[in-house]
């Protein structure tokens, strides 16, 4: 069910919890234009609370939540669907990051979304694309973050290329100028870890090429500030300035001097990081110059969810994309989805299934259950499970990609009753789902080469009775057979399944 266009809700907003700082977007689509109202942020350095295990402190995770008690103020008064929130390389990171997301979704009273570097690097390209001028030619896109930088080569509004890599100025920080002390040495090492990351892209961004670099990120908007400041350009960053700047930094030595026009104060800590980073970024793709972009990631998801209000969902196109990809009959996907959807509006007010993301979520489960197929015909809703969970899948956040994959892994056969349970009390609801994702498989095991009749439901909250038209099933064995073989593997998830 399509959700209410995003000109209809008052304000939208967008809240980007970056592994240095958060930052929210309180905005008014107009005309299929954002108007930003508001703009909010706060130096959390999440990724500063990460320790050897991979484990977010609490002190880390209290400085986050105390940011997002001053967002809540303007989103706990707004519609569901009006609100996107995105975790990035820090909550990646941490094993823990459940325990904040749990906090951080009962303050703000929306869901948290922790995303890929790929849908990262989409999505800061969406933003940078809409907040600078269309120009025809190929561009290049760098976002320095706390934990990671981004790169996308793009045309316009489209990427072409995306790419994420373990590089951020507070992990940098922490590794390499950890006591605020600046030196040659140390920002060699700093220098030549980022050179050695870059290895792994350098060709591929040569090979598509572009014609202008753009800069989406604090460090490179201060480094560029600062460059202005000393007369050495009009914001831009150029290797000229960068080479100045440099010299700057190693004669003053310590990052509590950075008192330089252009550096705030909260960013002096993190700053030297950056520059071996931007340094190292500019050497690599051979950059004499990079402009500065305002928009970023959380203009981005503003953008994108826009479009998916206008029906110009990217996730739709992915998955199409996708089924293409391991060659899915369309056609039986198309009625598989169509069945499973009308038993949906059957029952979803008795199985507490009226959420716009279920409808969603069972909807991309038909359309993708066969894609393990193309792998092998043995266990292919396995291959299939795999293959959605693992692959970059753009629009989808990691937690949609698993509860997609958990749907495919148990279309048919044995349901993984334990993994249901990993997500709490909506597995229960994902449970639900699949079981009217595999009546639909059932139901269409013929694949379109008989009339099927209509059925009726009656449901409880572990039963499930299916009422075919009379003598239907008499008449037609294997699909009586294949209801009954589906009543023993539903015993195994205490489900009560009876057709007649």
């Amino acid at each position: 069910m399509p959700q209410a266009p995003a000109e209809s809700f008052p304000l939208i907003a967008a809240i980007d919890l970056g592994s240095n700082s958060f930052h929210m977007v309180l905005a008014k689509a107009d005309n299929h234009e954002i108007r930003i109202l508001e703009r909010i942020g706060d130096k959390v350095q999440l990724a500063a609370g990460l320790d050897d295990e991979r484990q977010l402190s609490e002190e880390a995770m209290q400085r986050g939540l105390d940011c997002l008690r001053r967002f809540a103020q303007f989103t706990t008064s707004l519609p569901e669907g009006a609100v996107r929130i995105v975790g990035t390389n820090a909550l990646r990171e941490a094993r823990n990051r459940a325990v904040f997301i749990r906090r951080a979704e009962e303050i703000l009273g929306h869901q948290v979304e922790v995303i890929s570097g790929r849908e990262e690097a989409r999505l800061i390209y969406l933003g940078v694309s809409h907040s600078i001028a269309d120009t025809p030619g190929k561009r290049l896109v760098a976002d320095i973050g706390g934990g990671s930088t981004e790169f996308i080569i793009g045309q316009r509004f489209e990427p072409l290329l995306r790419e994420s890599l373990q590089m951020g100025c507070v992990s940098f920080t922490q590794r390499y100028f950890h006591d605020g002390k600046i030196t040659p040495a140390r920002y060699a090492q700093a220098y030549t870890a980022a050179r050695l990351e870059l290895m792994s892209i350098e060709q591929g961004l040569r090979r598509l090429g572009w014609e202008d670099a753009v800069g989406a990120s604090g460090t490179i908007k201060a480094v560029g500030l600062t460059i202005k400041a000393a007369g050495l350009g009009s914001g831009e960053v150029t290797a000229e300035g960068l080479a100045w700047l440099k010299r700057k930094v190693f004669k003053l030595g310590e990052v509590d001097k950075l008192d330089l026009d252009g550096i705030k104060p909260d960013r002096r800590g993190i700053f030297p990081a950056g520059l071996a980073i931007l340094e190292a970024i500019f050497d690599a793709c051979e950059i004499q110059r990079m402009s500065h972009s305002e928009g970023a990631l959380r203009e981005g998801v503003l953008y994108d969810l826009l479009g998916r209000h206008q029906h110009e969902d990217v996730r739709e196109r992915t998955l199409a994309a996708f089924m293409e990809r391991y060659h899915v009959d369309v056609d039986q996907a198309a009625r598989v989805e169509a069945k499973a959807l009308s038993a949906l509006d059957k029952v979803a007010g008795d199985w507490g299934l009226n959420d716009d993301w279920h409808r969603e979520l069972l909807s991309w489960g038909a359309k993708v259950h066969e894609v393990g197929l193309d792998i092998a015909h043995y266990q292919y809703h396995k291959h299939g499970a795999y293959l959605i969970e693992h692959s970059d899948l753009s629009g989808f956040s990691r937690q949609d990609q698993q509860m997609l994959a958990l749907l495919v892994r148990g279309h048919r056969r044995n349901i993984p009753k334990d993994k249901f349970a990993d997500f709490g009390e909506e597995g229960v609801k994902l449970m639900r789902l699949c079981v009217l994702l595999r009546f639909a498989i059932l139901f269409h095991h013929i694949r379109g080469t008989q009339s099927m009749p209509e059925v009726q439901f009656k449901v409880g909250d572990n039963s499930l009775e299916i009422l075919f038209p009379e003598g239907w099933l008499a008449a037609n064995p294997l699909t009586q057979a294949d209801f009954e073989a589906e009543a023993e593997w539903l015993k195994r998830i205490d489900l009560t399944l009876s057709v007649r």
